[in-house]
């Protein structure tokens, strides 16, 4: 299941003499955490009212090609005559009307919202801060914090505190509310009226009863903020998804092979992986096909030639195998290259054997399956520079520097006019005498590389370089960096 997200999210703490100790915390974290579920998201902190309607109208924009929208506010709100107003860190506080003027219209948010051509609205706030300007200004109790908002047909208003009450700026990394919120936006597979009830419950013993969350919904379908890859794939069984949990029979054919499989001894992976029939594929069902292709990329991955060598082979060794099996072991090994055994997407992909797989991209008889690992990686689309399994082609072009040696040096890789070179965090880069270290490498090993790492098989990338590279050609390309998303 693919769904198409966007998200604006704003976190204030630099107000002049009165600074908040979380909001851009929350908003640094909630950011993250959407950006986890396949939000598209803009993040702003310490934003001036300038900045914040530059963003709105950026948001706007993508709310016409997403079904999802979501805003998020963490600092300093207020109401001012029944209307509700979120606060720039440029936002002028000497009096009500200064301050009216020089805030953002949450109505103009909501009202952007509703007019857009998306299904589902969210937005939560964690903007009754505790708002010190306002004791000059002569307002009874009931003028704090925020004043209730008509929730529009499908939209969803989160508050961090029951009308005219104040919220907690939180006693460690985040305000009160955005703690809770964290503690539960993340549970499987549960609606989110029943996430924020959760979100209610915790709050309260954060805060000892001194502050109550509250929701207004005209919401009319469910939505989940982090669907179970169990319930995304649908075709598997949790078992298959999280194959740590499969249970191996010891007296089915196929299942003797997977454990064989899973056994990391070339001495009984090969031999498993070079007897396997279709006679034992055919003997068995879809979730055990899918686990079988799982661990023989598994085995290929740690060098089993006879793993390999079954997925070069693939489309002729299972020529006699069932279609819907013979699917399900492709989807194995596209499934094990993005997720580990616990069924979550890898920090890390697996993809020394990228290219042999999704060389079969190329024949028509596999694009259900290639549809298939498309659509579950299209719930995680900031880890990807395009989609894998998209048939889609994509043209990059290197820049370089040519050294004194007349070596070349590459300074820069571009992706539609981007450069997507990086240093790789996880690799522990290094300089020797205040310069980045370079290794050399051929023409074929450098593609190779850019290829695997951007995640879109050789025969879907076009490479173009600055000068006349041919297969003889000493590329120097900067250690511990990459051009991965």
């Amino acid at each position: 299941m693919s769904r198409k997200m966007t998200a604006l999210v704003i976190g204030n703490s630099d107000y002049p003499g009165q600074e908040l100790k979380n909001a851009t915390n929350d908003s640094e974290d909630v950011s993250a955490k959407l950006s986890e579920f396949g939000f598209s998201v803009i993040h702003l902190s310490n934003a001036q009212k300038r900045d914040i309607d530059d963003s709105v109208k950026s948001f706007r924009d993508n709310l016409n090609s997403n079904d999802i929208g979501l805003f998020y506010f963490a600092g300093h709100g207020m109401q001012i005559e029944g209307e509700n107003y979120i606060t720039a860190v440029d936002t002028e506080f000497d009096t009500e009307m200064d301050a009216k003027y020089s805030s953002y219209p949450l109505n103009k948010v909501i009202d952007i919202m509703e007019r857009s051509n998306n299904k589902t609205n969210i937005v939560i706030l964690d903007a009754c801060r505790n708002n010190p300007y306002e004791r000059a200004w002569q307002r009874t109790p009931a003028q704090r914090g925020l004043a209730p908002v008509f929730a529009p047909k499908g939209t969803m208003i989160a508050f961090a505190t029951s009308p005219g009450e104040v919220a907690g700026d939180g006693a460690g990394r985040n305000g009160c509310y955005t703690e809770a919120l964290l503690k539960h936006i993340s549970s499987p597979d549960i609606p989110i009226e029943e996430m924020f009830k959760r979100v209610r419950n915790s709050l309260s013993v954060i805060t000892k009863n001194r502050q109550t969350s509250w929701e207004h919904t005209s919401l009319s379908g469910d939505f989940f903020f982090y669907i179970s890859l169990v319930n995304a794939v649908g075709k598997y069984k949790k078992e298959s998804i999280s194959d740590e949990l499969f249970h191996i029979k010891s007296d089915t054919d196929l299942h003797e092979v997977i454990s064989d499989l899973k056994s990391h001894d070339w001495y009984t992976q090969n031999p498993a992986a070079r007897n396997l029939t279709s006679t034992d594929i055919n003997s068995s069902d879809v979730d055990s096909a899918f686990v079988l292709g799982r661990n023989i990329y598994q085995a290929a991955c740690g060098s089993a030639n006879g793993a390999t060598e079954f997925i070069s082979g693939f489309r002729d060794k299972t020529q006699d195998v069932d279609g819907e099996l013979r699917a399900s072991v492709l989807e194995g090994m596209l499934f094990e290259i993005f997720f580990n055994s616990k069924g979550e997407l890898r920090e890390n992909f697996k993809t020394s054997k990228f290219n042999k797989v999704f060389e079969y991209q190329q024949y028509s008889e596999f694009d259900e399956s290639f549809k298939f690992v498309s659509d579950i990686l299209a719930n995680y689309p900031n880890r990807f520079h395009i989609i894998p399994g998209k048939d889609r082609s994509v043209s990059i072009d290197i820049e370089t520097n040519e050294n004194q040696e007349g070596e070349r040096k590459v300074i820069g890789i571009h992706l539609g006019g981007i450069n997507i070179l990086r240093e790789d965090e996880d690799y522990g880069f290094y300089e020797e005498d205040g310069e980045v270290p370079y290794e050399a490498l051929r023409k074929a090993a450098l593609e190779r590389r850019i290829s695997e790492d951007m995640l879109i098989p050789s025969s879907k990338l076009t490479i173009n370089f600055d000068f006349d590279a041919d297969k003889k050609s000493k590329i120097l390309f900067p250690y511990g960096h990459t051009v991965a998303k």
